[in-house]
């Protein structure tokens, strides 16, 4: 994508065409975010299937491998824009920890607000001269939204609700900084001065995973990563996220994705090339 923003509507017409085209797994080099407001698809992220009904929002990450096949009822939004568009967001820094953010959206009303919200927003891109400053500020409203909706999904209590979100962020900048040690729940906690039980339960009312299960996840996401965009060898990969040994990378790999790292790689740059 050459620009740096860009809006258009999932309409009957367009998903007519989308469905009739032979479209192949891709990378993106910009942010993609999918409002669907009627329908379902189904989606490979990664080599890893997922289907998903309306009402839902869809975030996939820069550099991420995808290929989306929509159902004749498809209807929704899509917003693409470059990391530099809006370097701050919360979306962006989540999908470091997570294969996939599927949010899914609560009420007809607020469907309603989702749509006119991204109906202004195309309104605003297709004004010449385009002000992208107030596009920003549009999307910036649209991603706090459906932070909001994902903030109302959690099982706690309202009143525990705001500390255990600022606690988990806490979590996730520290799991940041030291996901390449060969550390585990116990160093976590230590940390932040908690017991593995309670960093664990604010870990799963966040985003319905244990402790464990995010930092496997950040390895993995910079697994991928690694394998796609570096010559290192899968031992050296494996050896820098804080595996000692090749077969165990491998293993845990393998687990996760169902392919070995190399042939990860092979496949990815198959569908590249």
């Amino acid at each position: 994508m050459d620009k740096l923003f860009h809006i258009f509507e999932l309409t009957e017409d367009l998903v007519k065409d989308i469905r009739a085209r032979d479209y192949e797994a891709h990378l993106h080099d910009f942010e993609e975010l999918i409002i669907v407001t009627r329908g379902s698809l189904v989606h490979f992220i990664d080599f890893e299937q997922e289907k998903a009904n309306a009402p839902f929002f869809c975030y996939i990450s820069m550099g991420k491998m995808h290929k989306l096949i929509p159902h004749e009822d498809l209807r929704g939004w899509v917003i693409n824009y470059k990391p530099e568009f809006m370097p701050d967001s919360k979306l962006s820094f989540y999908s470091n920890f997570f294969t996939s953010t599927n949010i899914p959206l609560s009420s007809a009303s607020c469907i309603n607000q989702y749509s006119n919200l991204c109906k202004l927003i195309e309104d605003g891109y297709k004004h010449e001269p385009v002000d992208y400053a107030s596009l920003r500020n549009l999307l910036s409203g649209l991603i706090s939204m459906i932070e909001a909706e994902r903030k109302n999904n959690m099982p706690v209590e309202t009143v525990a609700r705001a500390s255990q979100i600022e606690t988990f962020n806490r979590f996730l900048k520290i799991l940041e900084e030291n996901f390449k040690q060969n550390e585990g729940v116990s160093f976590y906690a230590e940390k932040m001065n908690m017991s593995e039980r309670n960093l664990n339960i604010i870990s799963k009312n966040n985003f319905q995973k244990s402790v464990s299960e995010i930092i496997e996840t950040r390895k993995l996401i910079e697994a991928k990563r690694l394998l796609l965009h570096t010559n290192k060898s899968v031992s050296e990969i494996g050896f820098e996220l804080g595996y000692n040994e090749k077969s165990y990378f491998t293993r845990v790999f393998h687990n996760k994705m169902s392919i070995t790292p190399s042939q990860f790689r092979e496949m990815s740059q198959s569908i590249i090339s």
